[in-house]
């Protein structure tokens, strides 16, 4: 796609998202498996391999949150560079896996300011060391606390770290004007999670974050999600926090009970529903064996 068509596309999108009740969106552009799909105003979102990316592009400023793999960034590279030349202002991580933040080192030498919570910047380089892989990776040059705001061509960028979850260097990354937020891996919408308890992973404290980032955001907010479930959108609002955090108590419980009613670790993790909370279906395995490190192990 060139320049013009892609300009010509993102003007479509931002004009279809500012009516009420438009359905959202008109433009999505699709090239090598990859795509690129206008949510609000100048934000939108890049999805291909990996957790989603959400990016702001204006002619005054750019951000993108999350990077995925080099390859993709790459990609996401290419359509930024087809609307403008300028400088990326700031790369923001939600988190350090992987297939959130491998990318970045597409970003070298590209990007003004680079943002992550301070745990995720110890995880990102300690699993780095450990693969003896420094040298491939783009660590963020600012770790922050429990809140750092960035302001950016009329936007304010809120980053928000509740406390340990999926890992113990989740942010949340709120553009707060347009009202949309990168929840990153806190959420797998109708998915069932990878619970990363060798990173810090707190799964009863997953339920506090998803309480708090409740009262955070209202009823407008639009969320972006890391991974869902098939036939699941990778949007939605405040109430998949509620449901997400159902699924999270209901986890513990399941296992809690097994454990007292004597099965195995093996024995529960054969299951492919947690009950009560259906809608996350699949292999439960790997987040059963966190559950019960949480519950067995770590007491």
């Amino acid at each position: 796609m060139d320049r013009r068509h892609f300009i010509q596309n993102m003007g479509l999108a931002t004009m279809a998202s500012a009516l009420p009740g438009a359905q959202l969106i008109d433009s999505i552009f699709l090239q090598n498996n990859y795509q690129m799909k206008a949510l609000r105003g100048d934000l939108g979102i890049f999805t291909e391999r990996g957790g989603t990316i959400l990016w702001k592009l204006s002619d005054d400023g750019i951000a993108v949150v999350d990077t995925q793999f080099k390859a993709q960034a790459e990609h996401l590279i290419e359509e930024i560079k087809k609307k403008s030349d300028r400088q990326i202002d700031a790369l923001i991580n939600t988190h350090h896996h992987g297939d959130h933040s491998a990318g970045n080192i597409a970003f070298k030498g590209l990007v003004k300011n680079h943002f992550a919570h301070e745990n995720c910047v110890k995880n990102m380089k300690a699993t780095a060391e450990k693969n003896n892989s420094l040298d491939k990776v783009l660590l963020p040059s600012a770790g922050f606390g429990k809140k750092f705001v960035y302001k950016l061509a009329g936007e304010k960028i809120a980053m928000r770290y509740f406390g340990a979850a999926h890992t113990n260097g989740d942010a949340i990354i709120h553009f707060e004007d347009a009202n949309i937020a990168h929840m990153g891996d806190l959420l797998f919408n109708r998915r069932v999670p990878y619970i990363d308890k060798n990173n810090g992973a707190d799964i009863a404290n997953w339920q506090n974050v998803m309480d708090d980032a409740y009262k955070w955001f209202d009823k407008d907010t639009q969320l972006v999600y890391g991974h869902s479930g098939d036939g699941y959108e990778i949007t939605g609002t405040r109430e998949d926090l509620k449901a997400f955090k159902n699924y999270l108590g209901r986890l513990l419980e399941y296992v809690d009970k097994g454990v007292k009613a004597g099965k195995t670790k093996e024995d529960l993790a054969k299951t492919e529903l947690i009950p009560g909370a259906d809608q996350w279906k699949g292999n439960q395995r790997r987040a059963v064996n966190a559950a019960y490190i949480e519950i067995v192990e770590e007491k």
